[in-house]
């Protein structure tokens, strides 16, 4: 009988065989039972695209998460940095 919480309990239950925790089991078989990917295409929260916003709040995350050279950075090299840090 499929465990109510569980979105695909074929997945959970192969996870659970191969030494998964409960919750990550849960965890990885809910998300692929809803997909992978989000409307725009990529998984993350809603901070939105890089594009949209403005030098300034590109500057303020790559302060706040410590990315060296940030103040000779242009938007464009500022979100390279923030995407692969």
């Amino acid at each position: 009988m499929p465990t109510p919480q569980i979105k695909d309990e074929e997945t959970y239950q192969a996870l659970r065989r191969e030494g998964a925790s409960e919750e990550k089991a849960a965890r990885i078989a809910n998300s692929a039972a809803r997909g992978s990917r989000s409307a725009v295409g990529a998984r993350g929260g809603a901070a939105g695209a890089y594009e949209r916003r403005s030098r300034d709040d590109l500057y303020a995350e790559a302060k706040k998460i410590g990315i060296e050279g940030r103040s000779k950075m242009t938007k464009d090299e500022l979100i390279k940095a923030l995407r692969n840090h």
